[in-house]
């Protein structure tokens, strides 16, 4: 897979990589790094297990943010608007410090 990035050019090898299902991530940060963690809560458990753990400068969260936007406005052109129930519009599932 190659992608352009401000006029670069970056193959990346997926070659043995696997998925993680994440149906919770909990974002944290300090003044020199944003931290993702992405975990999995079955139904009724009171605890989750992080699954992997994503650690980034303000600068690349920022990017992945207009990444994630520009993305969702993509998809949601395409395949039509994600909706989001009440009690998932009260941050159930993702936790924002």
């Amino acid at each position: 897979m190659i992608k352009q990035e401000k006029g670069q050019q970056v193959e990346v090898d997926l070659g043995d990589i696997e998925g993680v299902y994440s149906n919770l991530a909990i974002i944290t940060h300090s003044p020199a790094e944003f931290i993702v963690d992405f975990c999995r809560m079955l139904p009724g458990m009171k605890k989750a297990k992080v699954k992997s753990r994503v650690i980034m400068t303000p600068q690349h969260a920022k990017l992945l943010l207009m990444a994630l936007r520009d993305n969702i406005e993509k998809f949601e052109n395409q395949f039509g608007e994600i909706k989001l129930s009440a009690e998932q519009e009260r941050n159930i599932g993702f936790k924002r410090d």
